[in-house]
C-alpha cells in the first residue's frame, strides 16, 4: 500500500508527498534497492540533496550494478559540488550499462563546464551514438558541434529536433542560446521564453532572457512571472539564482537600483550555497606566483622563431572590457577571434601541482607547440589569433617564458564598476573566482597585485595595458595605439566593433552588437548606498594601476 501510494504521487510529479511514504517503506525493508532509489530520487527532485545521496548510496550497495542509482548519485553528487564523485558515478552509470545515453551526456555537460572541451566533445558523441534517431541524441550531436565552433551545424540540428519533438525545453533553451549567440536577439527570447513555459523548472533561462534586449514598462508581465518564478518552491539554488539574477537585471534597467541590488544580493547568497570560494587560497597562489616569475626569469626567456600565427591575449578581471577589445581586434582582417580558452588555465593548474617552480624548457616548448596547434585550427587562413580568458591574468608570465614574442593585453576597468558588473553576472560556477562580497575585494586586490607584478617584470612593449574608460571615451585616438601595439596595421573597420558579426559566447554577448559607449563608466554611483563590502574597492589600496591611467591614454608597459 505504501509503494502503490507513493509511486502514484511520483507519477502525479508530487515527490514531496511520496518521501514520507519511502521513507517508512526504507525503514521497513531497508536493502530494497527500488525503495531506496525511488527514495534518493524524490529528495534529488525536493532539494534534500544530502538525503539523496545517502539514499542513492545505500541503493547501489544493495544493488551496485544498478546503474540508474549510479546516474541519479551522478546528479546529486554534481548538485553538490563533489565534482571527480559525479563524473565517476555517470563513468559507472554508462560502465554498466553502455546505452544509458543520459548518464554519457551529463558526464558531458559536467566536463565542459570544468573546461575539459576535448572529453566533453567525446562523451557527447558517444551519447549521441547510444541514442540514435533520439531528441536526446541530437541535442547530444547539437553540443558537440557547438563545443567545436560549428554553430551553424549546431542550429540545424536543433531545429531538427525540435521539429521532431516540439515539446522539448532542453532543444528549445539551447536554440535559444545559440541564436543569442549570433545576435539574433528577438528569436532566441522567443525560443527562451517558449523553453520556460514548457518547463518551468527551467526558470534560469529568464536570466537569458532579459539580456536579449533592455527591460521596459511594456514587460510588466515578464516582470510578474520572473517574481513568481523566484520564490516557486523545489527550483533548484542555481536556476533561483539566475533568477534573481534577472530579476537584478530588470529592476536596473527600469531604474530601481535598490532593490535591483536585493536580487543580486539574493543571487550570490545562492550561489554561495553551491560552490563556495576560498580567497585565501588565490591569494596564496599569487603569492606562489610573483615569488616564482621574478624579472632574472623573465628576461632569459628564449626567444625562438615567431610563429606562423601569432597570439594575442587579451586578459583582466572579468568584466572589465575583455571582450569589447577582442570584439574590435576581430574586426582586423588579419585576426580571428578564439574567444576564451582554457589553455593556460588548465596548464598553470598542472604547473601549480607539481610544485610551484620555473618551468623547465622542455615543459615550455611542449606547451608553446600544443597551444600553437590549437590557435591553427582556429586561425583557418589568418596570421593572429586572440584568446581572451580574462584569468589567463594570472599566467602572464609563464605565457611569456613560452612564447616570448606573444602580445598580452591587460584590461584595466574602475574596480568598484568591475566587481558590481561581476556581482551582476551569471558565470560558470566551476570558474573558481567569487562573485560578491568580501572574497571579491579581497580576490581582485590579489589580482591587482599579481599584474603589478608582470608590469614590473615583463619586457617593455609585451604587457599593453587598456583602460576600458579610456577606450570607450576616446575610440579614435585609443583603438589604433593597440593595433599599433600590436604590430598590426591601421583598419577602419575595428572603429565599429558592432558590425563584427562573429558569434559571441560570453556575457557580453548584447552590450558587443552596439557601438561604443561609455553608459557603463561610472554605473556604481547608482548603486552607492547599497554596494556593501564591494565599498571598500572606492578606497586607496595597492593597485595594478597603468602609468598614464590620470589622463585616460593607452600605455604600452
Amino acid at each position: 500500500m505504501l509503494l502503490a501510494q507513493a509511486a502514484q504521487w511520483l507519477r502525479a510529479g508530487r515527490p514531496a508527498e511520496a518521501i514520507p511514504l519511502l521513507r517508512e517503506a526504507a525503514r521497513r525493508d531497508p536493502g530494497n534497492a527500488d525503495i531506496l532509489h525511488d527514495l534518493g530520487l524524490a529528495c534529488l527532485e525536493c532539494g534534500l540533496i544530502g538525503e539523496a545521496i545517502d539514499g542513492l548510496r545505500r541503493a547501489i550497495a544493495a544493488r551496485p550494478a544498478f546503474a540508474d542509482a549510479h546516474l541519479r548519485l551522478g546528479i546529486a553528487l554534481e548538485v553538490a559540488g563533489a565534482l571527480e564523485a559525479a563524473l565517476a558515478a555517470y563513468r559507472r552509470a554508462y560502465e554498466i550499462r553502455p546505452s544509458l545515453a543520459d548518464a554519457r551526456y551529463r558526464a558531458g555537460e559536467l566536463l565542459e563546464s570544468l573546461g575539459q572541451t576535448a572529453p566533453a566533445i567525446q562523451a557527447f558523441r558517444r551519447a549521441a551514438a547510444a541514442a540514435p534517431r533520439t531528441t536526446l541524441g541530437r541535442i547530444a550531436t547539437a553540443k558537440a558541434l557547438l563545443a567545436e565552433d560549428r554553430d551553424a551545424e549546431a542550429e540545424k540540428t536543433l531545429r531538427q529536433a525540435l521539429a521532431l519533438d516540439r515539446t522539448n525545453a532542453v532543444a528549445m533553451e539551447l536554440l535559444g542560446q545559440v541564436l543569442a549567440e549570433r545576435g539574433q536577439f528577438g528569436q532566441a527570447r522567443e525560443w527562451l521564453l517558449l523553453a520556460i513555459a514548457q518547463a518551468p523548472q527551467r526558470a534560469g533561462s529568464y536570466y537569458d532572457v532579459v539580456r536579449c534586449g533592455r527591460i521596459g514598462t511594456g514587460d510588466a508581465a515578464l516582470l510578474a512571472a520572473m517574481r513568481e518564478a523566484a520564490e516557486r518552491p523545489g527550483l533548484e539554488p542555481a536556476q533561483r539564482s539566475r533568477v534573481h539574477l534577472a530579476l537584478g537585471k530588470a529592476e536596473q534597467d527600469l531604474g530601481n537600483h535598490a532593490a535591483a541590488m536585493r536580487h543580486f544580493d539574493a543571487a550570490e547568497a545562492l550561489r554561495n550555497l553551491v560552490l563556495r570560494f576560498d580567497p585565501a587560497d588565490f591569494e596564496a597562489r599569487v603569492a606562489r606566483l610573483i615569488a616564482c616569475f621574478t624579472a632574472g626569469p623573465m628576461a632569459r626567456a628564449a626567444t625562438p622563431a615567431r610563429p606562423d600565427v601569432a597570439p594575442i591575449l587579451v586578459l583582466g578581471l572579468p568584466r572589465s572590457g575583455t571582450t569589447l577589445v577582442e570584439q574590435i581586434l576581430s574586426a582586423h582582417p588579419q585576426v580571428r577571434a578564439g574567444g576564451e580558452l582554457p589553455f593556460w588555465n588548465a596548464l598553470g593548474r598542472e604547473w601549480d601541482r607539481a610544485g610551484a617552480v620555473i618551468p623547465d624548457a622542455g615543459f615550455l616548448a611542449r606547451a608553446a607547440a600544443d597551444y600553437l596547434q590549437q590557435l591553427r585550427h582556429i586561425a583557418r587562413g589568418a596570421s593572429v589569433v586572440t584568446d581572451k580568458m580574462p584569468m589567463n591574468v594570472l599566467w602572464a608570465g609563464l605565457i611569456h617564458m613560452a612564447l616570448p614574442h606573444a602580445k598580452i593585453i591587460h584590461c584595466r576597468r574602475c574596480p568598484v564598476d568591475t566587481a558590481l558588473s561581476i556581482h551582476q553576472t551569471h558565470f560558470n560556477p566551476r570558474m573558481g573566482f567569487p562573485t560578491g562580497g568580501a572574497a571579491l575585494v579581497r580576490t581582485i586586490r590579489a589580482t591587482q597585485r599579481v599584474t603589478s607584478h608582470w608590469q614590473a617584470v615583463l619586457p617593455p612593449g609585451t604587457f599593453i595595458g587598456v583602460d576600458y574608460e579610456a577606450l570607450v571615451s576616446s575610440p579614435g585616438s585609443e583603438i589604433p595605439r593597440i593595433l599599433a601595439a600590436c604590430g598590426l596595421p591601421w583598419d577602419p573597420a575595428c572603429l565599429h566593433p558592432e558590425n563584427n558579426a562573429r558569434v559571441l559566447k560570453t556575457a557580453s554577448k548584447f552590450q558587443a552588437r552596439e557601438p561604443i559607449h561609455g553608459g557603463s563608466v561610472g554605473r556604481w554611483r547608482d548603486y552607492e548606498p547599497w554596494l556593501g563590502p564591494l565599498g571598500a574597492l572606492l578606497q586607496a589600496a595597492p593597485a595594478a594601476s597603468h602609468p598614464a591611467v590620470s589622463d585616460k591614454r593607452l600605455t604600452v608597459n
